[in-house]
């Protein structure tokens, strides 16, 4: 950066970005192929192939920000607006599922019965696995916010304790909800109701996975002392995501669990 007149960073030349949206070509292919004729060679392939750019995707940047100090004040404040858009984007993909919900409850047509729930359909019960699904999400955003609190105090051990129990507590709700998923007592296929259900809160699991593989990353980065009180930019993101992730499952418990039933 010394030999530059300016705190920006001009962005190299990567691969990853066209090999990572190849692969997710070939897994999405393999999806497919799944689906309809029970094989997926194809898609553990591109599974397989995206996880490897990933670690490297990952590797590069972590080299970048804490060994090289490209990641300066002026382009970490960008990265903020772009984490802030992206959530933003992500609110808005959700909003769509609530609003397809909500169109369909409130004035259930006649092909299902003219009733919500579906005639034929037995809805989960709030007060069993949702709610402690629910008690479990609400107490990691407690543990990300006291290890936030903590980093910025300089408490490092702190720091590490309540970052490794909200990991923890996001593999336990991911757990519950594949549990939850088995005992199902409808399918994605039991008309709007399931198709709903499935698709938010399926959609929701998917982002528990993404937030919690988001800390786990920034926990083995902490057990290395890539971060400080004043740059932890990667781990200030994650919070913010798992933040969202909360918010998000609070307004699906209210409306699709205990609402809806």
């Amino acid at each position: 950066m010394s030999k530059k007149n300016h705190s920006f960073h001009l962005v190299d030349y990567s691969p990853w970005p066209l090999l990572g949206a190849l692969s997710t070509l070939i897994m999405m292919s393999g999806s497919i192929k799944w689906f309809h004729f029970k094989d997926n060679n194809l898609f553990l392939l591109g599974f397989m192939i995206i996880l490897i750019i990933m670690f490297q995707w990952w590797r590069d940047i972590i080299r970048e920000s804490t060994f090289l100090g490209i990641h300066t004040f002026s382009v970490v404040n960008g990265m903020r607006w772009g984490m802030i858009l992206f959530i933003t984007s992500e609110v808005f993909f959700f909003i769509s599922f609530f609003w397809a919900f909500f169109h369909s409850s409130l004035s259930p047509s006649i092909e299902i019965g003219g009733i919500w729930p579906p005639k034929g359909i037995q809805p989960f019960n709030p007060m069993n696995i949702p709610l402690l699904n629910t008690m479990i999400l609400i107490s990691s955003g407690a543990t990300i916010t006291w290890s936030h609190n903590s980093i910025m105090n300089m408490n490092f051990k702190e720091t590490f304790i309540s970052l490794f129990m909200t990991v923890i507590l996001g593999i336990l709700f991911s757990l519950m909800q594949m549990f939850e998923y088995l005992e199902a007592p409808f399918t994605m296929a039991d008309s709007i109701y399931g198709s709903t259900f499935f698709m938010a809160t399926g959609f929701h699991g998917i982002h528990v996975l993404i937030g919690t593989t988001f800390l786990l990353i920034n926990l083995i980065r902490f057990s290395k002392n890539h971060f400080s009180m004043i740059h932890h930019f990667g781990f200030e993101a994650s919070i913010w995501y798992w933040h969202f992730v909360d918010v998000v499952w609070l307004f699906l418990y209210i409306s699709i669990y205990w609402w809806s039933n």
